[in-house]
């Protein structure tokens, strides 16, 4: 009855095309951020809306650390490091020699050699998303992405926080020790360091690789 009486008052306009609006912002549209600050009743954007996601009670102090210096591009990537003097002009090419600038953005979600690990991380935990093109709305889309539950958004936050961990680190490898990864090794370094983590903040949890490996929130009794 409710249904009814609310398409009662509507007026269908025959001449006129019919198109989709986002309420919260007609003229912007629909944007993932902007889902957010309505989910969480806040008015925060960009680094704002991400600051408190970025601090997990599982996850390692220096990770949060990382990433909190990550979204507010203060890594020493390449870019920055050639804006602060520290590297010549010359020297700001990616270091997976793809060819192009080395900036949070390109390294951590568009890199041919690093980026392919978010694809692998969400085929194990099975979920599917189209990567957004921003680090903020990348996380907080990444950490909706299951719905669900509380505590599938909780696994997820600390997830993309340790992905992002490990593809510094990788990062870091290549320069300083010449040393490189496959992305399906860097996916096992994900999966390893999140085991880790869930079990050091709950000894008592029973899993071991075997059944990690084969599904996370089916181990966590969020599946």
């Amino acid at each position: 009855e409710e249904c009814r009486a609310l398409l009662a008052d509507v007026v269908l306009q025959d001449n006129a095309t019919d198109y989709w609006v986002w309420r919260p912002d007609p003229s912007g549209g629909y944007s993932v951020r902007g889902a957010y600050d309505l989910l969480t009743s806040r008015g925060d954007q960009g680094v704002a809306a991400t600051t408190d996601l970025i601090w997990h009670k599982q996850v390692p102090l220096k990770v949060s650390v990382a990433a909190w210096r990550l979204l507010r591009n203060r890594l020493p990537t390449k870019d920055n490091l050639v804006r602060r003097h520290i590297i010549p002009q010359g020297a700001h090419l990616c270091v997976a020699g793809c060819g192009v600038p080395e900036t949070t953005q390109h390294l951590f979600l568009s890199c041919p050699a690093f980026a392919p690990l978010w694809g692998l991380v969400r085929n194990w935990v099975g979920i599917s998303a189209v990567d957004p093109s921003q680090l903020h709305d990348h996380f907080v889309q990444f950490m909706h992405s299951a719905g669900g539950s509380l505590a599938r958004r909780s696994f997820l936050q600390l997830l993309w926080l340790c992905t992002i961990w490990v593809l510094w680190h990788e990062r870091n490898s290549r320069i300083f020790k010449t040393k490189e990864m496959t992305v399906h090794q860097m996916l096992d370094k994900v999966k390893n360091h999140s085991l880790w983590w869930m079990k050091a903040y709950n000894v008592s949890l029973g899993l071991n690789s075997h059944m990690w490996w084969s599904g996370p929130f089916v181990c966590l009794g969020i599946g």
